[in-house]
């Protein structure tokens, strides 16, 4: 997904979410549901959360400077990574514990008609923003995998994947919630109102543990996939002034921006200017063929200062 598309599914949430998080909290407060309640909160948090997924694109485009020569295209990584601890303090710590509460002290709501009309109008909203972003993020992936989860793992835009983890986690949420909502209602059982809060507190929990991991490997310098690599690794070992070279060392400094460092064996016979030429070539088709990639440094093993 391009950088504008990730930036209109962002403000689409944050608009969304809103919206729907006053509608809840305006029903929890006529019904007294605590599984509302909870849906109200996780609501805010996602609008938050997409204020600070707008930051970090933002910051990460910064131009690079002394003290960041390589860029600031990590801000989006750790803006990601504050995102999923809110998911878990926020969203998923809040809605165990207003659960818990729920169960301690049960009551049947009355009427469930606002929690019905708010939660209904709010999967559809939330499928809708899914259904867009997914159906972006699979266009933005030439050779995807039919397995979302593992499509989400190859992929470093750390901002796209967010929205759609949190995405999908609302469309859960607000699924479980209203299921509580019926059978409290439909079986005379309040306790079941509470146990939706509870599930919907341990469903936002998994997500922020999921979004966290990939963020944090993200945040630490995480390598090129290894298609890059072993495309890396062609292009050196078909070039006939390169006798060897070691396996290249690669590192993500943004969602498009790839470090690349190799060491490489040139042909004895070759002198300054020349091994001087084929480096320069040897950077540029590798940055042709392999797009992401920003920064290339080619290092030789040969003595070129003694060779006249």
């Amino acid at each position: 997904m391009a950088a504008g598309g990730s930036n209109i599914a962002i403000y689409g949430a944050i608009g969304a979410n809103l919206l729907i998080a006053i509608s809840k909290f305006f029903a929890s407060f006529f019904t007294g549901s605590s599984a509302m309640l909870a849906e109200g909160i996780h609501s805010l948090v996602d609008t938050g959360n997409g204020l600070l997924l707008l930051l970090g694109i933002k910051r990460s485009k910064q131009k690079p400077d002394k003290m960041h020569p390589f860029g600031y295209g990590k801000e989006v990584y750790f803006w990601s990574f504050v995102v999923s601890i809110l998911i878990f303090a926020l969203g998923g710590g809040f809605a165990i514990y207003e659960g818990i509460h729920a169960l301690q002290d049960p009551h049947i709501v009355e009427d469930p008609t606002w929690n019905y009309v708010v939660l209904g109008a709010a999967i559809v909203f939330e499928g809708t923003a899914l259904f867009l972003a997914l159906r972006a993020f699979n266009q933005s992936r030439a050779h995807q995998s039919k397995n979302l989860i593992k499509n989400i793992i190859r992929s470093k835009d750390a901002a796209t994947f967010a929205v759609i983890i949190e995405d999908a986690a609302a469309v859960t949420g607000l699924t479980v919630a209203l299921i509580g909502v019926y059978l409290s209602q439909v079986l005379n059982n309040p306790y079941l109102d509470g146990a939706a809060s509870v599930l919907i507190g341990v469903i936002l929990l998994s997500v922020a543990t999921f979004l966290a991991k990939e963020s944090k490997g993200l945040l630490l310098g995480e390598s090129a996939h290894p298609e890059v690599i072993n495309e890396v690794n062609e292009i050196l070992s078909s070039n006939e002034y390169i006798k060897n070279s070691n396996l290249p060392q690669t590192m993500h400094f943004g969602p498009h921006k790839i470090l690349l460092i190799v060491e490489v064996d040139l042909k004895d016979d070759l002198k300054l200017l020349q091994a001087e030429k084929i480096i320069d070539d040897l950077r540029t088709e590798i940055m042709e063929n392999q797009p992401t990639i920003k920064e290339v440094y080619i290092q030789t093993t040969n003595n070129l200062e003694a060779v006249i």
